[in-house]
Parts: C-alpha cells; sequence; structure tokens
C-alpha cells in the first residue's frame, strides 16, 4: 500500500482519488477551498454538462495533438461512461450533449462525494500547498510526506472557484516545461464603435476569426452581442486562437447563416422585394432591429430607401455586412471569466498512458494543467475524467 497525496479537489482530482483508493491505497486529496468540486457546480450553467457522443478528437486543442489522440480513445471513453453508470448518474441526453437527469450539477457532486466517503478517501479542505519538494518521496509544506503525489490544482481559469495558477509553479519548480497560458472559451472584446447599441442581441450567427486574411476557426451557434464585445457559445469555441500569437485579428459575423454568399443575399433580398416596403422594413423579417440599425449606418444607407434605389455599391456593401460583419478584436475576456486556459505542460513530459511525469518517477499530473482545453459542449469535463482515471489507476 502507497501513501497517495492530490493536490486539488476538482474534478480530476477526485476521479484520480477514487481510482487510486481501488488499488488499496491511502489517498488523501487537500483541497484550499472549504469545500471539494466548486469548478464543477457552475458547469453547463449549473446543469453540468459532463460528456458529448461527439468525441471527434478536433473538438480538442493542444501543441501536441498526436499525443491527444493517444488519450481520447474509444478505450478510455468506455471506461468513463462505465465509471458514469457506476456511480449512479442517469444521463439526460440532447442532441448528443449529456446532462445529469435532474439537470443539477449539486447531484453529480454528492455522488462523488458520497463514493469519497464509502471508500474512505480523506479530504482536507482550506489547506493551502506552498511548496512541494521531491528527495526520492515527496514532501509538501514540510509536513505531509508521500510515496505518489498528484497534481490536479487546475488552471488560471475562474479563479473564484481557487484556480489560481500555483500548480504551474510548482511543475516549474520541479523542473517542467509549460506553455504560454491564455484565457479560452471566453468572450472576445472588440473596439467596435456600434457596441454599446449593438448590446443585448442575441442571434444565431456564424463566427468566423481571421488573422491576415486567413481563416482560423468558425463555428455557429447563438450569437450575444455585449458591451465589450462577443459572447456566447459560437464565440467561445473560437477564443482560445485570440491570443495565440500578437498578430492582428478579426471577426466576420455572418447574421443569417442560412445565406453563405454575398451573392446569395442579393438573390434572396431581391425575391423578398416589396416596393410598398423600404429597406428597413425589408430587413425586419430576418435580422434583429438593432442589427438592422447598425448595419444600414455602416452601409451609410438610409432606412427609407427602397431597395430599387440602391445603388449597385450600396447593395454591396449592405450584402457584405449582413454575412460578414466585421469586428476588429483586442483581445478576450481576463481569466476570471474564462472557463478553462489554452496552453499548460507540455505533453511530451508526461506518459500519456497514465499521466506520469517522464522527468519525476511517480508524480502525475491531471486535468487543466496540461496543454489540453476542448470546445464547449462537456469535452473538458471529459477530458479531466480521463486524465484522472489513468493517473490513479496507475498508483
Amino acid at each position: 500500500m502507497s501513501k497517495i497525496v492530490i493536490i486539488g479537489g476538482g474534478v480530476s482530482g477526485v476521479i484520480s482519488a477514487i481510482y487510486a483508493k481501488k488499488n488499496g491505497n491511502d489517498v488523501i486529496i487537500l483541497e484550499r477551498n472549504n469545500d471539494i468540486l466548486k469548478k464543477l457546480l457552475i458547469t453547463g450553467s449549473g446543469r453540468c454538462n459532463y460528456f458529448n457522443d461527439d468525441q471527434d478528437v478536433n473538438h480538442y486543442h493542444s501543441d501536441s495533438m498526436d499525443i491527444v489522440k493517444k488519450i481520447i480513445t474509444k478505450e478510455n471513453i468506455n471506461e468513463l461512461l462505465k465509471f458514469y453508470d457506476d456511480i449512479g448518474i442517469i444521463p439526460k441526453i440532447k442532441n448528443g450533449y449529456y446532462y445529469p437527469y435532474s439537470n443539477q450539477a449539486i447531484n453529480v457532486k454528492d455522488m462523488f462525494n458520497a463514493k469519497l466517503n464509502s471508500i474512505g478517501v480523506k479530504v482536507i479542505c482550506n489547506y493551502l500547498v506552498n511548496d512541494i519538494n521531491y528527495d526520492g518521496k515527496f514532501i509538501i509544506n514540510d509536513e505531509i510526506i508521500c510515496d505518489k503525489l498528484i497534481i490536479s490544482t487546475g488552471s488560471k481559469a475562474y479563479p473564484k472557484t481557487g484556480s489560481d495558477g500555483m500548480g504551474y509553479k510548482f511543475l516549474k519548480d520541479l523542473g517542467h516545461n509549460i506553455t504560454k497560458i491564455n484565457p479560452a472559451l471566453t468572450g472576445i472584446v472588440s473596439n467596435n464603435k456600434y457596441l454599446k447599441e449593438l448590446t443585448g442581441v442575441r442571434c444565431e450567427a456564424k463566427v468566423s476569426l481571421y488573422e491576415n486574411n486567413l481563416l482560423l476557426k468558425e463555428d455557429s451557434g447563438e450569437l450575444q452581442l455585449t458591451d465589450y464585445g462577443l459572447s456566447g457559445i459560437c464565440t467561445f469555441n473560437i477564443s482560445y486562437l485570440v491570443n495565440k500569437n500578437d498578430n492582428d485579428k478579426y471577426v466576420l459575423v455572418n447574421f443569417i447563416p442560412f445565406i453563405k454568399t454575398k451573392e446569395e443575399f442579393i438573390s434572396y433580398i431581391k425575391e423578398k422585394n416589396n416596393k410598398n416596403k423600404n429597406i428597413y422594413e425589408l430587413l425586419e423579417g430576418i435580422l434583429n432591429k438593432k442589427v438592422i440599425n447598425v448595419i444600414l449606418k455602416t452601409s451609410n444607407i438610409n432606412y427609407n430607401s427602397k431597395l430599387d434605389e440602391l445603388t449597385t455599391k450600396q447593395l454591396d456593401t449592405l450584402s457584405k455586412n449582413v454575412v460578414t460583419y466585421r469586428f476588429d478584436i483586442i483581445g478576450t475576456n481576463s481569466f476570471d471569466k474564462a472557463q478553462v486556459c489554452t496552453g499548460g505542460l507540455i505533453l511530451s513530459e508526461i506518459n500519456y498512458k497514465n499521466m506520469m511525469s517522464r522527468k519525476i518517477n511517480n508524480l502525475y499530473i491531471t486535468g487543466e494543467l496540461l496543454d489540453v482545453d476542448g470546445d464547449c459542449g462537456g469535452y473538458n469535463l471529459t477530458f479531466a475524467f480521463i486524465s484522472g482515471f489513468l493517473a490513479g489507476s496507475d498508483c
């Protein structure tokens, strides 16, 4: 029997504790907050979107995608689903998104707590780890000694839940390399002069992120426009690329994504043309009023103009602004408004089969500390679960 200490009572830490205890070890979780699994409670807007049927590896992002493909495998996914079933989570599946049938993240948290209590995992809350030393064994704060250590502290995202990035320091002190850390799954900040007028708009749209006229990524869904810029799941899913480098980037928004090109829009609006209506009235059937106002201003078109009165240039500008309205961007929201982070421990420094460090024997790293982040839709929790049970199973 080994003594296992897990720093961090988030999802990956708790799962690793459960699996490590199955192997008959003495397992302790050290949690800086007054309770474990605080971040789990806010996932899925409090409903806990914990899995997704679509496990295409392209929903995950890393500088080491070849290694990610070896972690997100059918075998590991099946073990994950078996665990969910064993612990008693009954899924409610909507469009491939998995939620607990209760629609409450607190229920999932309670199930984990019950499991930890039933198998005898010791949880110490309000315990702040300041330093870790290694001399064949791990020494934490000069008082706790263990045979194996799992670091599961989380990233710098949403620090209100206790994730302040301390785990990166621990790893650096232990000789590991960390790639640049940036906020992800968060809003994109723009300097568009019409943001105040657009604030509050919610609409179906396609958002496309560009750098030097090169498309980096696009996504569709509900777009939310705010006083700082763009929000909504489709925005979150492209946000991880915004801070990858310092090059200027911009977002093009298609406000009617069922139409793909300017030419298609021109044909569409001409077909819908009613000579008794002005251009504003023609657009009312497909666009939010605030969006219409801004697009007409940007296109320098009078609201009362009839479609047939528009010049070729005006019609071209209008169509361009409807299907490719440009938002110049200056970054993303900060870590305190990010769900996860990009960057982290370079994956080549861990053994993907068990999450053990290749630099220090019996040291394991899980969850958001690793250079892996996923799209909205349960992917980050899935990676947290998988990395957790791989680490715990090896102890």
